[in-house]
């Protein structure tokens, strides 16, 4: 990667609790103190966007697009996705993970494997998919979560998406881990409330990471702090 050139597509691994704007403000001003210092003009404007967003409490990653490569963010957005993650079975919340408070269902003593293996089936190949209340979906012009916080029911439309792959990677005491290969459009925290359900329950997502977009993988990413670092240290050369 040359860090001079305006025009990239840079994968950050998204930390845990940061938005994705977090992470996008941070990588363009590191990249505005850059230009600014190198033109010595303070109103020099640098574009950047990502391509998919990433909820506060998923990691791994995200997308940037700087320059005239903001026009692949669209490409990006269709590719398939992977991601790892695990589902809390006998516990709900209204954002179908830990961001809100967690609600006990029941009591369960011990998953089945065979039903959770049931369930898993279930969910392969194309479905129609309700996005959660607490997505970034905008209804009537504001966004799905700003009007859920103010306690408004909301009946958002299913969906067409496709899981293209679900592998089960282990059932730990109510934890189910997992690996998903999605279309574009798919909540997870959706499919973790709907796995719930179907298991004659309720779940939640209690972890995701997003390990890859298309061809671009989680392990090719860098850390925020690391790419910063690395701009700044080729600024001072």
């Amino acid at each position: 990667m040359i860090l001079t050139d305006r025009n990239q597509i840079i994968l950050i691994n998204k930390p845990y609790r940061w938005t994705s704007f977090d992470v996008v403000k941070k990588i363009r001003s590191a990249f505005l103190k850059k230009l600014r210092a190198e033109s010595s003009d303070e109103k020099v404007r640098f574009k950047v966007g990502h391509a998919g967003t990433l909820d506060p409490l998923a990691t791994g990653l995200l997308i940037l697009c700087t320059g005239n490569k903001t026009k692949d963010i669209g490409r990006i957005q269709d590719a398939e996705k992977e991601y790892t993650g695990s589902i809390h079975m006998g516990v709900f919340s209204e954002s179908y993970d830990y961001e809100r408070e967690l609600i006990k269902h029941e009591d369960i003593a011990e998953l089945d494997p065979a039903k959770v293996e049931e369930v898993r089936m279930s969910f392969l190949g194309e479905q129609f998919q309700i996005p959660p209340m607490h997505s970034a979906i905008k209804v009537e012009g504001k966004r799905a979560y700003e009007l859920a916080r103010q306690g408004n029911e909301l009946e958002l439309k299913a969906r067409r998406i496709e899981i293209k792959e679900f592998e089960i990677l282990g059932i730990e005491l109510l934890q189910i881990h997992f690996r998903i290969v999605c279309s574009k459009g798919t909540y997870i925290r959706s499919l973790a409330d709907d796995f719930g359900k179907r298991m004659g329950s309720r779940a939640c997502l209690s972890s995701l990471s997003r390990t890859r977009i298309g061809e671009y993988l989680l392990t090719d990413a860098f850390q925020p702090s690391e790419f910063i670092n690395q701009l700044s240290e080729y600024q001072s050369n």
